[in-house]
């Protein structure tokens, strides 16, 4: 049995699809369902089970075994939402079950494959997995800094006593695709463009900031298919460790924006006045140092804007 936490979200729900292609059905699923809506994103999935998040945490700190071997936990599930400033239900969600999972994997040497991000790095300039990048300017981003700590110390501890097992972080970038539709605001540009150029016959970006002109931000995009192939190649190769999930190129938004009025055949880009309230917040510039990827044995390449923008619009406009 598989175990895929946040499984009716955005990369847990084609994570779970990818597990069906390859035949595996035997999963339990995950969630917190009060948001009805993320069901769409399950009704073409086959799973064992599902569970409340809340009640799945419980029978892991009770140890239960769920009555089959577990041959592995992608712990996707968290609070994703950048702009949320509750600190204390931020570490509850993604710092505290966090820990909880990892100690129960550890303990009975199940392979934990887990969701970091680039939000890690915050404002900085370089993306290389080392601490002294890390400088996270919002509590989510800090939620998965402080995770991805605990996981250092634990695994850099000789005295931890703590049995050997798969234990790896994945610092995924921008990622973007089908299913994400439930996100709302925190859904990927590539969503937004595509719903306000159907709109308006426009898209917006941002004008000018930190620097860069008008709609020239740039960003590491990286398609939902792409992350899901990392997942499960980790779990294959057995790699420990935190290493960036992205493509390696750095894009400006505006090449996104191209992307979705060539796919459309139309369109003008409209440049909108940079909010205030995300000024000193908001990260103008990533590009996953994705070295460390390549070092594990990572070989497969990564689909570019253009391609992965049109795979997302063909199956996003039917």
């Amino acid at each position: 049995m598989i175990i895929v936490t946040g499984g009716a979200g955005f990369i847990g729900s084609n994570l779970v699809m990818a597990l069906n292609s390859k035949g595996k059905t035997d999963i339990l699923l995950v969630d917190d369902l009060t948001d009805g809506v993320k069901f769409r994103n399950l009704v073409d999935c086959q799973v064992m089970d599902y569970l409340d998040k809340d009640d799945f945490l419980q029978f892991v700190k009770q140890e239960k075994n769920f009555g089959e071997k577990i041959e592995a936990i992608f712990h996707q599930g968290a609070c994703s939402t950048t702009t949320e400033w509750d600190g204390r239900y931020m570490m509850e969600n993604n710092y505290t079950y966090s820990k909880e999972l990892l100690h129960y994997c550890l303990k009975l040497r199940i392979p934990f494959i887990y969701a970091s991000s680039a939000a890690v790095y915050g404002t900085g300039k370089n993306f290389k997995e080392t601490k002294e990048n890390e400088t996270p300017v919002n509590v989510y981003g800090y939620s998965k800094y402080l995770f991805d700590e605990y996981v250092r110390r634990i695994e850099i501890n000789p005295e931890s006593q703590v049995p050997k097992s798969q234990v790896i972080g994945l610092r995924y970038f921008n990622v973007y695709g089908p299913r994400e539709q439930h996100k709302g605001s925190m859904a990927s540009v590539a969503w937004h463009l595509n719903q306000q150029i159907k709109a308006t016959g426009k898209v917006r970006l941002f004008e000018g900031s930190d620097g860069y002109a008008n709609g020239e931000q740039r960003r590491d995009f990286i398609h939902v298919d792409d992350v899901v192939n990392v997942n499960l190649w980790m779990l294959e190769s057995g790699c420990c460790g935190i290493v960036n999930v992205g493509t390696g190129v750095s894009r400006p938004f505006n090449d996104v924006a191209k992307a979705i009025i060539a796919w459309h055949g139309k369109g003008d880009i409209e440049y909108i006045r940079f909010p205030e309230h995300l000024q000193g917040s908001y990260q103008s510039y990533t590009e996953a140092d994705i070295n460390s990827l390549r070092e594990m044995g990572y070989k497969n390449d990564f689909l570019s804007v253009e391609d992965g923008v049109k795979r997302y619009l063909d199956i996003l406009n039917t």
